[in-house]
């Protein structure tokens, strides 16, 4: 089994879930369920993935911030 790498933050009303590994996101009104839902989309997603897609390796992360105009 493989780690999957995410970031979780509060927007509006909801909980949500950003995979890192792959482009896929889920949300739910609680950190559990944005979670849970986020495992479930990964599945799906990795389901139809050919596997000829190399995966990236996560090794660092860092958050900031930028500003924009």
């Amino acid at each position: 089994m493989r780690s999957i790498h995410y970031t979780l933050y509060r927007e509006e009303n909801d909980d949500v879930a950003q995979c890192l590994d792959y482009d896929v996101s889920s949300f739910g009104p609680t950190e559990k369920e944005a979670l849970a839902n986020l495992k479930e989309a990964l599945e799906l997603y990795l389901e139809d993935l050919p596997e000829s897609v190399t995966i990236p390796q996560i090794t660092e992360v860092t958050v900031g911030e930028l500003a924009s105009a």
